[in-house]
């Protein structure tokens, strides 16, 4: 049996890696894509209502929109949460807070009467909110598009 001693001039065989392991860099970005996986349809508004499709070219959508939606039924939310007309400003400024210039998105069902969206529409800027944005399907892509203020 034959053992060799290395030397002490430094060939030996075990020479230091200097490259950086990646792998726990691999996993935290895995697990940071599944929250947001998960995370992503949460954040968005849910109600089941049939968008009528327009041509406008998209707008930025800002962190937290306010949506003001008028369903089939004709009855109001804002974001998931049902109003009663009465209580459609109020709920508005409660989601604005102070800030009269935040951009409402008004939703409706296209089936809704149009004299019911614009009443919903005066009502609102009656409220002193004048960044009203409408909001509908773009054409053949099946997304939502926003069109500027009325």
């Amino acid at each position: 049996m034959a053992a060799s001693i290395p030397s002490s001039e430094g060939d030996d065989d075990f020479a230091e890696a200097h490259d950086i392991n990646v792998t726990p860099f691999i996993d935290v970005i895995l697990v940071l894509l599944i929250i947001f996986m998960v995370a992503a349809p949460i954040s968005t508004v849910d109600l089941p209502i049939d968008l009528p499709t327009a041509s406008a070219t998209p707008q930025k959508k800002p962190d937290k929109p306010i949506y003001v939606s008028i369903k089939a039924d004709l009855s109001l939310a804002v974001g998931e949460a049902q109003v009663a007309r009465a209580d459609l400003v109020r709920r508005i400024g409660e989601e604005a807070g102070e800030a009269k210039d935040r951009r409402i998105y008004l939703r409706a069902d296209k089936t809704a009467a149009y004299g019911e969206l614009m009443a919903v529409l005066e009502l609102i800027k009656g409220a002193g909110y004048s960044k009203i944005a409408l909001v509908a399907l773009e054409a053949g892509k099946g997304q939502a598009a926003t069109g500027g203020q009325p």
